[in-house]
């Protein structure tokens, strides 16, 4: 079934709810973050896969704190969100999320990770899914466009099956901790209908 279609919010439609939980699944759900979730979120980014990927390092409790106390603000400024992906017992397993958001333009980035005992179970999928759902159906967006490493053959399989073709590559685009990256850019629209299945 395709997907509804509505138009972009206007500025404040976004501040003027609160940040919604997403069920994924049975056992599996999005969430908004939580201060007792910085101590995870401190192990995360010290995950060395994680790392490679990501230009951002926390180095103590409060560093982590303050990014998970982030996100309400954002919301709020409707720039950016983020969510929890947590599993049965609550606790978060990875991230998926939405950057750049520009409501007059219908558009918005979307990133993900996940703990390394979460990997290779759909998740990141299944999540990036379920955003993807609610960024078109209710938050009215039309673009969602997603960029990774082209050496980031785990992020590129999960933004394939989640519905999002490569469109390219932006080369030199990205530094990391070994130097830059050529980087492919993905994006899915609000009309272009549900992914297909894996085979």
């Amino acid at each position: 079934m395709p997907l509804l279609v509505t138009p972009a919010l206007p500025a404040g439609s976004l501040a003027a709810q609160e940040q919604p939980h997403l069920p994924v699944r049975p056992g599996l759900a999005l969430r908004p973050w939580r201060d007792e979730d910085a101590p995870l979120v401190r192990t995360a980014f010290g995950c060395p896969a994680i790392q490679r990927w990501h230009v951002l390092r926390l180095d103590d409790d409060a560093e982590a704190r303050a990014w998970t106390a982030q996100w309400t603000g954002r919301w709020r400024a409707e720039t950016a969100a983020s969510w929890a992906i947590v599993e049965d017992d609550d606790r978060p397993v990875g991230q998926v999320g939405l950057r750049d958001v520009l409501l007059t333009e219908g558009s918005a980035q979307m990133s993900y990770w996940l703990l390394p005992a979460a990997r290779g179970r759909g998740i990141a999928t299944e999540a990036l899914g379920a955003l993807t759902q609610w960024s078109f159906t209710r938050a009215g967006l039309h673009r969602l466009a997603l960029n990774h490493s082209t050496a980031n053959a785990a992020s590129c399989r999960v933004a394939t099956r989640a519905g999002f073709p490569v469109e390219g590559v932006a080369r030199g685009s990205l530094r990391h901790a070994d130097g830059w990256h050529d980087m492919h850019q993905h994006a899915r629209l609000c009309t272009d209908g549900p992914p297909a299945s894996d085979p």
